[in-house]
């Protein structure tokens, strides 16, 4: 690992991700039980130029966000069928499906990966000057780490989400951001 970071050095866990098996019923869980909220759906994103396992794939997913304290929760559906982590053997529900970790270079943060023996399943662009992999560090699937280097303007749109959790009253618990 000569000259490259440790995975955990690039920073701290600032996303738990899950990919459950009925979405509607994990809002509910998240919002009624959890008291997290409210959720802000990103319906039907495309990274661009994504490669899965180093191949193009037009994987499309809906995203939820919402944030418990300073950790967001991400509630994934998948929306098609193309080659991704969320079809596929990586398709693990109900559970954690990937951590991320925010990061300030993808090159970086890439390199930590790769010097730590981890594969890249998928890479991409993130909006115009974002970039994001996702790596399994040899755990297999459930263990995929997200390393993500925010597009312009995503940190606005992460705090407004954040902000509107503060004193969040349990209406509108799902919210379509754009």
């Amino acid at each position: 690992m000569t000259g490259a970071k440790p995975i955990t050095a690039l920073g701290p866990v600032g996303q738990l991700a899950y990919l459950p098996a009925d979405f509607d019923a994990a809002v509910r869980y998240w919002t009624q039980v959890m008291g997290i909220g409210p959720f802000y759906l990103l319906p039907n994103v495309a990274l661009g130029g994504m490669t899965y396992r180093g191949r193009p794939s037009g994987a499309i997913f809906s995203i939820a966000i919402a944030y418990w304290g300073d950790v967001q929760i991400e509630l994934i559906r998948a929306e098609n069928d193309e080659p991704g982590i969320y079809t596929g053997e990586y398709a693990v529900t109900d559970r954690l499906h990937h951590i991320c970790i925010f990061v300030d270079s993808i090159a970086e943060a890439r390199a930590a990966a790769v010097a730590a023996g981890a594969e890249v399943l998928v890479e991409g662009r993130v909006g115009e000057d974002g970039a994001v992999i996702y790596v399994d560090p040899g755990g297999g699937p459930g263990h995929v780490i997200e390393l993500l280097q925010n597009m312009t303007g995503a940190d606005a749109i992460f705090r407004m989400i954040k902000d509107a959790g503060k004193d969040w009253d349990g209406s509108e618990p799902l919210r379509v951001l754009g």
